[in-house]
């Protein structure tokens, strides 16, 4: 499996190498091959490597001799029909390999995935199994989301669900801890989403909407919905994910004006999810309908501090706007309305990141590299951690390949401060 996983990423730095050497970005060579920015990505971080075609493509497209990607010649293809098959089952191996065992893995990563796995006998931490307590440290694992403490975040959490696991087995307040279970495999998915290890996401998800469903919640379930979405939105599956925010959103709106913050907050969550999905999907009429709903949610709550049980308030929607925009290429639109966002204050961090990096995206979309870089450099002020996940790493990386010039050595620094020279 390690060496699998090892041949993986170096055919992702033979394909990366190819890229930058003919001074391309990953969204040319995606648009050229009719693929998303994010597929050439994962191919290049030594993912997605199970499609042969997939594979051949990439060759043909950027001159790579087949064999240094591990495929067979044509010639041999063709003499030969089981060779694509025997290559089709290695590269399965190593895409994988590459799941399980993410770039960024570190013991922490590995504890948290072993607590999602079921059945496991899991070490809890000695802290009392107490209702009260135990929201506490759910509302701290938030906390540590919305303020981009990731590496904390991934320290407690597997510790916290293997204590609400064993509460959960013997005592009979079982619906509030499934409540306070379901929160936390959310807060585990989003965590793995910005850690771009999606495979593990699956598995969170799924333990989160099965203790929703045990709950019988609508507020928990909608929460629970909302990052499935969110993983089904990130592995391209953007029709499936409007659906399911279409059909669940239609369960919980009305009578906005007689709901608690709590469930106004979750529903007005779901419906931006909406938006992310459609916006990533290029499905302009539903991405507005969802900002529509959004921005009616909004005049009935405003959730807005890192305690808070979620974060939702029509600064929130602006921002998902704001990122709609960038996704349909509307970088000019996208900049007029970042402006006054980055005059208002925005008091959770993460949030005041996503506000900077859609700028530098923005930014880099009409070539602007100097002035995408000053909005990273921002946002790494806002949350340092923030910006060293996998999406803000690509574009940094994207950006300086494009500078060839180098006239932004700055820029190139910080490229290579993340890990990621161009």
């Amino acid at each position: 499996m390690a060496e699998a996983h090892s041949e993986a990423r170096r055919i992702g730095e033979v394909i990366r190498q190819a890229r930058v050497l003919q001074r391309r970005s990953q969204k040319e060579v995606a648009a050229a091959l009719g693929y998303h920015q994010s597929k050439v990505s994962r191919l290049e971080g030594g993912r997605g490597t199970e499609d042969i075609r997939v594979l051949r493509a990439v060759a043909q497209e950027l001159k790579i001799p087949p064999q240094q990607l591990g495929l067979a010649t044509s010639e041999a293809s063709a003499a030969d029909p089981e060779a694509d098959d025997m290559h089709r089952r290695t590269f399965l191996a190593a895409s994988i390999a590459a799941l399980a065992t993410p770039a960024t893995s570190a013991a922490a990563h590995d504890d948290l995935v072993q607590a999602l796995l079921p059945g496991l006998s899991l070490a809890g931490t000695d802290a009392p199994l107490d209702t009260t307590v135990f929201r506490e440290r759910v509302g701290a694992a938030r906390k540590l989301f919305y303020t981009c403490d990731y590496a904390e975040l991934e320290r407690i959490l597997p510790g916290l669900i293997a204590d609400l696991r064993l509460a959960s087995s013997s005592t009979t307040d079982n619906d509030v801890l499934s409540a306070l279970l379901a929160t936390t495999y959310q807060t585990s998915t989003s965590l793995l989403l910005k850690q771009h290890d999606q495979g593990n996401a699956w598995l969170a998800v799924g333990r989160a909407m099965a203790e929703a469903e045990r709950t019988g919640d609508p507020v928990v379930l909608a929460s629970s919905v909302r990052v499935q979405a969110h993983v089904l939105a990130r592995e391209k599956h953007t029709a499936q994910a409007v659906t399911l925010v279409r059909h669940t959103a239609d369960q919980l709106t009305g009578s906005y004006d007689r709901r608690s913050p709590k469930d106004l907050a979750a529903v007005g969550l779901l419906l931006l999810r909406g938006v992310t999905a459609a916006s990533g999907g290029g499905d302009r009429a539903a991405a507005e309908e969802f900002l529509a709903e959004a921005k009616e949610v909004a005049r009935y709550v405003s959730l807005d501090r890192p305690d808070s049980w979620a974060n939702f308030s029509p600064t929130n929607v602006a921002l998902h706007e704001l990122s709609a925009l960038v996704a349909f290429g509307d970088s000019g639109l996208a900049l007029q309305a970042a402006r006054p966002l980055m005059r208002r204050h925005i008091p959770v961090p993460e949030r005041r990141a996503a506000l900077w990096v859609e700028a530098a995206r923005a930014y880099s979309q009409q070539g602007r590299l100097s002035d995408g870089y000053q909005a990273l450099r921002i946002a790494e002020t806002c949350a340092a951690q923030d910006v060293r996940r996998p999406a803000v790493r690509d574009l940094v990386a994207d950006m300086a390949a494009r500078d060839r010039r180098r006239t932004l050595p700055e820029l190139h620094h910080f490229s290579r401060q993340l890990g990621v020279p161009a």
